[in-house]
């Protein structure tokens, strides 16, 4: 696990659920097939509406035509991110567009358990309501350890929530690797 992630913003809002993250037409590739595989990162976000993006600056694309990996490396959602229903493919593709990290003020359940579980990226909670003070493209940086999020664009600082006991998880790189770590298997 990186001590420090940095990278470009992509905002969203509330209630971003799992079908806008990878709608369902785009669940028929492998996610064993390198090749394959790939085509989550083009798709991720795809179903996400152009209007509900909260992007002012003008509906900036989230995978641009032609690409499977983004390069935007943080996204800053609002409440109740991954909502919807519990496939492990909405934070597999992200990840695989080259997400390292999520800021929410809150996530679905499942869809929290999924990102630290599959080791796909580090899923953070804001204590305050980011999407209204950070814009797509603002460039971020984000210090694990001490829980903070800068925004160099504006240079403001917000404090996240700690990752609690979770952060063993997600610093051995997924479940199974905690699991093997700490003796369980």
């Amino acid at each position: 696990m990186e001590q420090v992630i940095t990278g470009k913003a992509y905002v969203l809002g509330d209630d971003i659920d799992t079908d806008q993250i990878i709608p369902a037409e785009h669940l028929v590739y492998s996610l064993s097939d390198p090749e394959e595989k790939k085509n989550y990162g083009k798709f991720a976000l795809s179903g996400v509406p152009q209007d509900q993006a909260g992007l002012p600056e003008g509906n900036k694309l989230f995978v641009q035509k032609g690409n499977f990996k983004s390069e935007y490396r943080i996204i800053i959602g609002g409440k109740n991110f991954g909502c919807g229903s519990s496939r492990e493919h909405a934070p597999a593709c992200l990840k695989i567009a080259g997400i390292q990290a999520i800021i929410a003020k809150s996530y679905a359940r499942i869809f929290y358990r999924n990102s630290v579980d599959g080791g796909f990226f580090i899923p953070f909670e804001s204590l305050d309501k980011l999407i209204n003070n950070i814009h797509t493209g603002d460039d971020l940086t984000i210090d694990v350890g001490v829980g903070t999020m800068t925004n160099n664009s504006s240079s403001q600082t917000a404090k996240l929530q700690p990752l609690g006991e979770v952060a063993e998880i997600v610093k051995a790189g997924n479940i199974f690797e905690y699991a093997r770590k700490s003796g369980m298997i």
